[in-house]
């Protein structure tokens, strides 16, 4: 089954594998315990990911549990009902924390060859509980009771940990605390390469399917589907101001230094616009997306957090985490859109900035065109210019200085997008952070090299538009 298990034969192992209906049932009510507590409050990526397995089978073929492609591009949860029956609650939690979390990794982390190493592996199993221990409050990992000593139910990342220590300390080398060796997954696989003599525990009890003869495929393509919108659903949330962002932002930073593929991913999901930061122009395919999260990152202040009545007590009732949104102060904020009318000014550009602007809620926009002089126009008149081109008549007037049509600019922009194609003297406002800069075809990107660097983007029109109306 290279694409993983038919949902024929997940009927299979229900049937033929049989379990006590009493503990079938003691078991399915700890797991739906504590997938409702995930969905409350502790952990939204898993809550979401164990809402997209659309079948959750108590089954003996398998000895601890395991998500698994079913094949139509769905997943299934599987779990041994006497593990769960044996694990107390939180222990069950635990394992589904650390198979969700496992899956996510999967999906970030695609590398073949990376996946592949068995040190990589190890070092995923580290990370993962530590994550698991600290998001869920525990100090230690759960245990299965045994006539002897307890057995733990996977890696010990403090263990690892010391095994670490000591082989750097007979090597003469220095360890990192654990504070920094824990800070990535790829942390802890860069130093644990450092190993001389690397033995990777085995514990009795493994909380996920991964290699052992009797494995589940989980073939890539459901994996890359499955984690994408798990964590699509859950950005979203996020960006609500529910309690999601502080795990997304934990997942992304423990993620960092991923390469290009995973800068692109969490760039595309709002990663930037979650934090309240500009994104870096070099990560970013569309300018459009872009500018959405950059005039937001101006935009965004407050952390007041309002509960939706009605869609919250749906969501709970759903078993799912209570969606809280975040308000500012009650304050319109001001966008200024300058055009410079003596360059190339592609009309699709001109007409979804108005769109844009005129969408964003609690804005007052201005709209000038510029050449050497400034001209305030309404969205949908002609505009009109020629000649040389002044950025610090735009400068002046939006901080103040310049009266227009004998009026200046009584309101003191939140942010100021200038679309030009970068040609005049270059500019340095007394808020170089509130100046959004969106540079036409073959247009000089001066403003991001400019001290300091302002928010800018090239704007790509997909073919050369002709001039506007001069």
């Amino acid at each position: 089954m290279s694409r993983g298990t038919r949902l024929s034969d997940l009927r299979r192992l229900m049937a033929e594998e049989p379990a006590d209906p009493e503990v079938v049932e003691q078991a399915r009510r700890r797991k739906e315990s504590a997938l409702l507590d995930f969905g409350v409050g502790q952990s939204a990526v898993a809550s979401w990911l164990y809402a997209k397995c659309h079948h959750h089978i108590p089954t003996t073929a398998i000895p601890t549990a395991a998500v698994v492609a079913t094949g139509d591009g769905g997943c299934a949860l599987l779990y041994n009902p006497y593990f769960f029956a044996e694990l107390d609650f939180d222990g069950v939690k635990f394992v589904l924390f650390h198979e969700a979390r496992h899956l996510m990794h999967r999906h970030l982390h695609v590398d073949e060859e990376l996946r592949s190493d068995p040190t990589f592996t190890l070092a995923a199993e580290v990370a993962i509980n530590h994550v698991a221990l600290r998001r869920l409050g525990r100090s230690s990992l759960p245990t299965m009771p045994r006539d002897g000593p307890p057995e733990p139910v996977g890696v010990d990342p403090e263990a690892v940990y010391r095994a670490y220590q000591d082989d750097l300390r007979r090597q003469g080398l220095s360890a990192l605390p654990y504070d920094e060796f824990i800070h990535t997954d790829l942390t802890v696989y860069g130093e644990l390469r450092r190993m001389k003599a690397l033995d990777e525990p085995v514990p009795a009890y493994c909380v996920h399917m991964r290699g052992e003869p009797n494995d589940v495929p989980m073939d890539a393509e459901t994996v890359e589907g499955l984690g994408t919108e798990v964590l699509r659903e859950v950005m979203q949330a996020a960006l609500r101001g529910g309690p999601a962002r502080g795990e997304l932002l934990d997942l992304a930073d423990r993620t960092a230094d991923g390469g290009e593929r995973l800068s692109r991913l969490w760039g595309g999901l709002g990663l930037d616009k979650l934090r309240g930061t500009t994104p870096k122009t070099r990560r970013v395919d569309w300018w459009q997306r872009w500018l959405v999260d950059v005039l937001t990152s101006k935009l965004a202040e407050s952390d007041r957090l309002v509960y939706p009545k009605k869609h919250g007590a749906i969501l709970l009732a759903l078993g799912h985490d209570p969606m809280l949104t975040r308000r500012g102060p009650e304050r319109t904020k001001v966008v200024l859109v300058a055009f410079d009318t003596s360059g190339s000014m592609p009309d699709a550009v001109v007409e979804w900035l108005t769109t844009l602007v005129g969408q964003t809620d609690g804005v007052e926009s201005h709209w000038l065109s510029f050449d050497g002089v400034v001209v305030p126009f309404v969205p949908g008149e002609r505009v009109v210019g020629g000649g040389g081109t002044d950025f610090q008549n735009v400068v002046d007037y939006a901080e103040g200085r310049l009266e227009v049509n004998g009026a200046r600019l009584e309101a003191e922009p939140d942010a100021i997008i200038m679309v030009t194609d970068g040609y005049a003297s270059h500019v340095t406002p007394a808020d170089p952070g509130r100046w959004i800069w969106l540079i036409t075809d073959d247009g000089d990107d001066w403003p991001e090299r400019h001290h300091p660097p302002m928010a800018c983007h090239r704007v790509t029109s997909g073919r050369r538009q002709p001039r506007r109306s001069q």
